[in-house]
């Protein structure tokens, strides 16, 4: 019998929407590497999809609800959450990033989980902020993040990326208070006292915090037991009330996997990702404006990357855009044909003038701030997403690294592959995929995405060197 045969009647223990590409990437390497047979989808796939590729022990949705106005979100995310909950997977996770920027106006976490209480489940919703792996930490309802521009700790709203993001800069470290921005629903929080006692004095506390009414419950966490004991809360949480939603970072992935392996129930052997390797040239398009980006584009340039510097006004504007696209494509795939990896940038930092311009293009024709980053980043990952289909088309390029979660994501979109799957440990956080697809341009290509403040300086070059642990 195959092993797809074999497969074929797993049940799964897990179903995750991510508000981003990058995000869900982050959450499929968490399981993968965990030894789970995992992939990531563009689409809700039905069971009977499911079941025709082999089985899976968890499946993602790759989606873009980040970049997303709140009636956006009321049009996309109950069909979605519907269709994952038609999976019978124990736990839905909504994933939203571990910096947990978002806002009122564009990427409510606090509107997705008033439409999952709507239509998926009235009971109390975990949200899980802290994820020690990547150097975030949940305390006292207050979130903490290391920089890795100077491998700082800062509370998120003092952090030097996430403070002053372009599109939803984090003001507020206290999550309930940041999502009481969000929403008219109750919250309240499990904090770290709660969990360092014994099994039983914690299942008394959760007990006592999931029966006060309250739609969601935060829970801290600072160190991997702590997570560990998320995981196990989770866990049992599943068992005994139903299938469960929750919302979190890729900690839900980290605290559920590693409670599977404290009960043994991960499988005995694992396939090694710890090696990547080399590539003779690739592309990578960065549309991050974070101090860490224009770092890792500086060390690109310096190992040999030829970079295209995008002016993103003349990309999004209409009586410009076909022309830009036709210029950066065709350049492109000239220096790809000499033998060079290519470095796309709309930014080099926070300083770089190019997104101001655009956004300017936008408040001109009487658009709020808000609303001109909302349209403006969405159409610039938009128009990226063609450069990068077309030269993918018309080369023989088989990696592609995205830098940015917005652009991430709608550059992923425009290309459209079927499914991801783990092919290696990039950076924590930034796995590097390979692709699923009828598309014969797609067919073998490598992808990696990756957040703004992810990876470090190396990221670029390590993609194209490879890397051997």
């Amino acid at each position: 019998m195959s092993a797809k045969a074999e497969r074929s009647d797993v049940a799964l223990r897990l179903a995750f929407y991510g508000d981003d590409f990058t995000g869900s990437t982050d959450a499929l390497e968490v399981l993968a590497f965990a030894g789970l047979r995992c992939a990531l989808f563009l689409k809700v796939p039905s069971s009977e999809r499911l079941s025709q590729l082999g089985g899976f022990d968890a499946i993602g949705v790759a989606g873009d609800s980040r970049g997303m106005s709140p009636s956006e979100m009321d049009e996309s995310l109950p069909s979605v959450f519907g269709a994952l909950r038609a999976l019978n997977a124990p736990i839905i996770h909504y994933k939203v990033c571990s910096t947990f920027d978002s806002g009122p106006a564009i990427g409510s976490i606090g509107k997705a989980l008033e439409i999952a209480r709507a239509r998926i489940t009235r009971t109390p919703v975990p949200i899980v902020a802290g994820t020690p792996a990547l150097k975030r930490y949940c305390a006292f309802g207050n979130l903490f993040a290391r920089s890795a521009t100077d491998h700082k700790t800062y509370r998120i709203d003092r952090h030097p990326i996430m403070s002053v993001h372009p599109v939803t800069p984090m003001m507020e470290g206290d999550l309930l208070r940041h999502l009481a921005l969000q929403t008219d629903l109750p919250l309240s929080g499990m904090f770290l006292p709660s969990l360092e006692g014994a099994r039983k004095e914690v299942d008394r506390a959760w007990s006592e915090a999931t029966s006060t009414g309250d739609a969601g419950i935060l829970l801290d966490t600072v160190t991997p037991r702590q997570l560990t004991e998320v995981g196990r809360i989770l866990d049992s949480y599943a068992k005994t009330a139903g299938p469960i939603f929750a919302i979190g970072s890729s900690g839900v992935e980290y605290a559920l996997t590693q409670w599977w392996r404290e009960l043994g129930n991960l499988p005995d052997t694992q396939r090694s990702y710890e090696r990547i390797a080399p590539t003779s040239q690739i592309l990578a398009i960065s549309g991050s404006a974070s101090p860490l980006s224009s770092a890792q584009i500086d060390t690109a340039i310096a190992a040999g990357f030829t970079e295209i510097a995008i002016d993103a006004k003349a990309l999004v504007r209409e009586d410009s855009w076909q022309q830009a696209t036709e210029d950066i494509v065709g350049r492109t795939i000239a220096l790809i044909s000499e033998g060079r990896s290519v470095i796309m940038h709309t930014a080099r930092g926070p300083r770089d003038t190019r997104i101001a311009e655009m956004l300017e293009c936008f408040t001109a024709e009487g658009l709020t701030q808000d609303d001109a980053r909302h349209r403006g980043g969405r159409l610039l990952g938009q128009r990226l997403g063609a450069v990068a289909n077309a030269v993918l088309e018309a080369t023989h390029v088989r990696r592609l690294v995205l830098s940015g979660g917005d652009t991430s994501s709608q550059v992923t979109q425009v290309l459209g592959p079927d499914a991801l799957e783990i092919e290696g440990r990039l950076a924590a956080g930034a796995p590097l995929c390979h692709v699923l697809s009828d598309k014969p341009h797609l067919q073998n290509l490598q992808l990696a995405l990756k957040g703004g403040q992810m990876g470090d300086e190396n990221f670029f070059v390590v993609a194209r060197d490879g890397l051997s642990r």
